[in-house]
């Protein structure tokens, strides 16, 4: 019998990220650049030793919990957010389009 494993959530401002940590050790990450009161999610990346065990639905439902506390909005351009959003019609109401303007902005953010 294997030991349950310690799983963390936690949002890392200074590097614009909702980090998910297994007993310490970094297992992945969404990415997102805040437009007013917008939080555009734009990168999700599990490590492949982490694959298979749930971990991006996990990071992504509680980084869409978060934003709905700070009380932003989501910006789904991360293919991932967007598929997730699909099945958790839960955070609909606080959900934006990907627009070009929003696409012309987030790459003014990131190069």
């Amino acid at each position: 019998m294997s030991t349950p494993s310690s799983v963390v959530v936690e949002r890392a401002d200074e590097r614009n990220r909702y980090e998910i940590h297994v007993d310490g050790k970094l297992a992945g990450f969404t990415e997102y650049r805040d437009h007013e009161e917008q939080r555009v999610f734009f990168h999700t990346e599990i490590d492949d030793a982490f694959a298979g065990q749930g971990l991006a639905g996990r990071l992504v439902q509680e980084a869409l919990t978060d934003v709905r506390a700070a009380g932003k909005r989501i910006v789904p351009i991360c293919p991932y957010v967007a598929k997730f959003l699909t099945k958790h019609e839960e955070f609909t109401d606080i959900t934006d389009p990907v627009t070009p303007e929003v696409k012309g902005w987030l790459r003014t953010q990131l190069y």
